[in-house]
């Protein structure tokens, strides 16, 4: 567990010294996913003899990580800094880089750490796993990858598309889940935990998918967007009519 700390510490010092050369401390947010990969494959070779439990989940990780750090990617390129990091800098003032130290980048290492417990824990042993937990894990990973990968695909499509300009995205998932990015996120993360306990790992893993879903519906991602959108054109109707996180069919349009 130390050498997870040492990697991530060191990984996000490396992203703030970039952050604060760049002026933009959005580089968090594409390294987010590559952070976990890297956690996964330093620790690898040091749990030998490891088991399958450890092996799905570091090949888990990574192809959600690079998938994550690909999109996050082409989206900010060459882009200005995210508005929420736009906004810490305007308030932070003089004071901009030793917060953005300790509230941006130390903060998200510190969520790394808890998130990532499902790699980090580690029970030595054999290849045998608990078939049900394993095969229930694999499942809901599998949902939430496919959520969230499905949802930035569509949601990039639309914005691509200049007809769209000014519209509301309410298409495919989006007419499920106002965040189907978000709750994908989360639902992976249960479903690493899941395969962990498959594997011997203690039942306290589950911090990692509590902390993503509580950060996600009541700090850094549903709120902060909702905030963001509830003054656009449309989107108190579409709102009032579409599930916050959780899928669900869409209500009726209430008559005037």
């Amino acid at each position: 567990m130390g050498v997870a700390a040492i990697v991530i510490f060191t990984y996000f010092f490396l992203l703030f010294l970039l952050g604060t050369a760049k002026h933009n401390n959005s580089i968090v947010d594409i390294g987010w996913g590559i952070g976990f990969v890297i956690v996964a494959w330093v620790l690898l070779p040091l749990r030998l003899p490891t088991n399958l439990t450890q092996v799905t989940i570091t090949v888990l990780i990574t192809l959600w990580g690079v998938r994550l750090f690909t999109h996050i990617y082409r989206r900010n390129h060459g882009k200005p800094e995210d508005f929420r990091y736009a906004a810490f800098r305007k308030a932070w003032g003089r004071w901009v880089v030793p917060r953005a130290f300790l509230q941006v980048y130390m903060l998200q290492g510190v969520l790394m750490y808890l998130i990532a417990l499902p790699v980090i824990l580690h029970t030595p042993g054999q290849f045998g796993v608990h078939p049900i937990w394993y095969s229930v894990g694999i499942a809901i990973f599998a949902t939430g990858f496919l959520f969230e990968s499905i949802g930035d695909a569509q949601l990039a499509a639309f914005i691509h598309n200049s007809a769209n300009k000014g519209k509301i995205m309410s298409q495919g998932l989006w007419r499920y889940t106002r965040h189907p990015n978000y709750f994908g996120e989360a639902t992976m993360w249960w479903g690493l935990a899941f395969i962990a306990i498959s594997g011997g790992i203690p039942v306290w893993v589950f911090i990692s998918p509590v902390t993503i879903t509580l950060l996600l519906l009541f700090v850094s991602g549903v709120p902060l967007l909702e905030k963001n959108m509830k003054s656009r054109p449309g989107y108190a109707e579409y709102a009032q009519q579409t599930s916050i996180f959780f899928p669900w069919f869409p209500r009726k349009k209430e008559s005037s």
